[in-house]
């Protein structure tokens, strides 16, 4: 809207100073020289008011262009803003995502160290069961012990109830072959 005031204001004062100045030369000269002189000052000043006619004429569309120009450099900026606007709504996704991973990774993390508790108490049930088995293994050594123990006194005593009934019987043998 500036830009249009400017322009306005521009032809105004140009508008202005040409008829000041245009009159005051037309005067001049009629006053000094012939008509034909003076009708060649006119035909002049009538091309420099046409000229200056298609100048602000062009000024006026290279206004145009440039606030055209100016309205698509908007639009691009409302594109780009648009598009930055989405950019952060992606980014804030982003986070959000970032954040359920964390969470996860938390539960995760619990996890494991319910995982370890569990572990350790498997871990100390292990070792109750160790303990179990050494003191099974000492009944099992000392029940073997025994055992052989015992074996070998039935041994004895079975070698000496059969050392006689061997002699008594190779006696009856060679009784009977004899």
């Amino acid at each position: 809207m500036s830009e249009t005031l400017t322009e306005n204001r521009v032809r105004e004062i140009i508008e202005k100073y040409l008829n000041e100045k245009l009159d005051n030369i037309v005067k001049k000269y009629s006053q000094e020289r012939e008509i034909p002189e003076k009708l060649s000052l006119l035909e002049r000043a009538i091309r420099v008011e046409e000229e200056l006619k298609t100048q602000r004429d062009l000024m006026e569309k290279s206004f145009e262009l440039i606030e055209k120009r100016f309205e698509q450099v908007d639009k691009r900026f409302e594109q780009v803003e648009k598009r930055f606007e989405q950019v952060d709504k992606r980014f804030e996704q982003i986070e959000k995502r970032f954040e359920q991973v964390d969470k996860r990774f938390e539960q995760i993390e619990k996890r494991f160290e319910q995982v370890d508790k569990r572990f350790e108490l498997i871990e100390k049930h292990f070792e109750q069961v160790d303990k179990r088995f050494d003191l099974v293994d000492k009944g099992i050594d000392e029940l073997r012990n025994y055992t052989d123990k015992r074996f070998k006194l039935l041994t004895q005593i079975m070698i000496s109830i059969n050392i006689p009934i061997l002699i008594g019987i190779i006696g009856l043998l060679i009784k009977s072959f004899f």
